[in-house]
Order: C-alpha cells, then structure tokens, then sequence
C-alpha cells in the first residue's frame, strides 16, 4: 500500500511538473512573438517616423522604444537576472512623460540597447526550470507571496508580454 502510494504522489507530481513546463513554455512563445514583432517594427520605422506621435497628442515612437526598453531592463534585476544596464532610463521613460523635456538617447542606441537587454532575458529564462517562474519575484515580499502566490515570476512574464503588445498596437500607427 505504501509503495502505491508513493507511486501515485510520483505520477501527481510528473504530471504538475509537466503542465507547469507547458504553461512557461506558451508564455515563453507569447513573449518572444511579441518581442520579435516589436523588434521587427522597430526597424522597419526610421528614425524620423520613430520620433512621430502615435496619434496627435500622444506619445512618441522613440518614447515608446525607450519605454519598453526601461521596462525589459527593470526585470533583469526583479527576476534576480543582475542589475539594470541603464537605470537612468527610468526618470525618462517611466517616471516622467514623453512630453517631459527630459533629453532622450538616439533611437539607435534604444534599438542597440533594447537587443542587449532581451538578450540577457532571454539567456536566463532560458536557463530557468519551470517550477522557478512559480516562485516569488524581487518586488514582492515573502509574507506577500505567501497569501498571494500568484504574485510570482510566471505572473510578471504574462504582464510585460501584454504590456508590449499594448505598445506595439500603438506604434503600428507610425508605419
């Protein structure tokens, strides 16, 4: 009886390993399909129809670039990846809106760095098992996740992959 049971608590535990494996994976895919169209549309937009608005008074292209590009960098250090390699960008591009008067850098550098930035995410998740996106992120207290265990990195991967999708809806208007 015991050896059944053992088994049993076996095959529950392969099959919880394998769902979650499955659901990191499809979340996996949704991120880089966003990322690669959003790559993919920020190279086919020059620089100059980068610096349009998306629609009349909202925000820039390269605003927008810049954003998302703070937003991938302010994971490496949440995922426990290292730290950000331009915290400066978050007063530009999170804090303060596209119509700050605050200097942006060339959308050349954006693009260059945001390639950067997804490269190291994408090397670590990467190295990532599928039981450690459930586990709790750098922005979230041990006393937090554990009333709240849904505030975990699986979470956050799902947020940022519509977050940008968001952006990229927004951005189409420039071509």
């Amino acid at each position: 009886m015991q050896n059944y049971r053992r088994k049993l608590v076996q095959i529950k535990n392969r099959i919880m390993n394998d769902q979650t494996a499955l659901f990191v994976k499809m979340a996996l895919d949704g991120w880089n399909t966003q990322n690669k169209r959003f790559t993919d549309l920020i190279n086919k937009l020059s620089d100059e129809q980068l610096h349009a608005e998306t629609a009349p008074g909202r925000n820039s292209g390269i605003y927008l670039l810049g954003h998302l590009a703070a937003v991938n960098d302010a994971m490496l250090p949440l995922f426990g990846f290292g730290q950000r390699l331009h915290p400066e960008w978050e007063e530009v591009f999170l804090r303060n809106p596209d119509k700050s008067g605050l200097p942006k850098p060339p959308v050349a550098e954006l693009k260059a760095e945001l390639e950067k930035i997804n490269a190291q995410l994408h090397l670590n998740f990467a190295k990532m098992q599928p039981q450690e996106w459930l586990g709790k992120h750098a922005a979230v207290s041990a006393e937090d996740f554990a009333n709240e265990p849904h505030r975990n990195k699986l979470n956050v991967l799902l947020n940022r992959t519509s977050h940008m999708a968001y952006h990229l809806g927004q951005m189409a208007y420039l071509s």
